[in-house]
């Protein structure tokens, strides 16, 4: 795995062989495939270890705070913060781009390698929705899946170096975007008057 990570900083690309990871780690062809069935299965699982430890330190963030509304800033300010901190990087853009492939090819498996960064969201969601904080009318699933997608395209376009409309987003913006987007409306709240919050979608 560290061979790995060692070629996409060289390279800035996924796209080198087994064979070079093998004699990058010195290891045989026979060790490699004893612990990953192809080298997609060795990008996977650095992907998702990668994930993990940004998630274990946004948490330590999020659980610094005990509103709702605060939650959220520390959750899409501390996303942000963590992928500036990895900076325009080769191995973060290699990532990037291996992500956007995995979401298109296998999307089982992308959704299994954000799945911590989707259920802190929901967490966070759920606890906002409890207290009428957010919007009601919409699920928290749902809610969390629509935060997702802006969140990681924002990502995305930011390590890729894309900008559109020729306009720089901060973490701060795109926190007031995402709150803009989850507290309730006011049609919205006269809906959900009177109503159970919704904690899984269909419910």
């Amino acid at each position: 795995m560290a061979a790995a990570t060692e070629l996409m900083r060289e390279t800035d690309r996924t796209d080198f062989t087994v064979q070079e990871i093998v004699e990058r780690s010195r290891m045989s062809l026979r060790s490699f495939y004893q612990h990953f069935a192809s080298k997609d299965d060795l990008l996977l699982a650095l992907l998702e270890e990668a994930i993990r430890g940004a998630i274990d330190r946004l948490r330590a963030q999020v659980d610094v705070q005990t509103d709702p509304v605060d939650q959220l800033r520390a959750f899409v300010v501390g996303l942000c913060n963590l992928t500036e901190q990895a900076g325009g990087g080769s191995t973060n853009r290699a990532f990037t781009v291996y992500h956007l492939r995995l979401a298109e090819l296998h999307p089982a498996e992308f959704a299994h390698a954000i799945a911590p960064q989707v259920d802190l969201l929901v967490e966070i969601l759920g606890a906002g929705v409890a207290t009428g904080q957010f919007r009601s009318d919409l699920s928290v699933p749902q809610l969390a899946m629509i935060v997702t997608q802006a969140l990681v395209s924002a990502m995305h376009m930011s390590v890729l170096g894309v900008q559109l409309a020729n306009a720089r987003v901060s973490g701060e913006d795109l926190f007031a975007f995402c709150l803009g987007g989850v507290v309730p409306t006011v049609g919205a709240a006269q809906n959900a008057r009177g109503r159970t919050p919704r904690l899984a979608s269909g419910g």
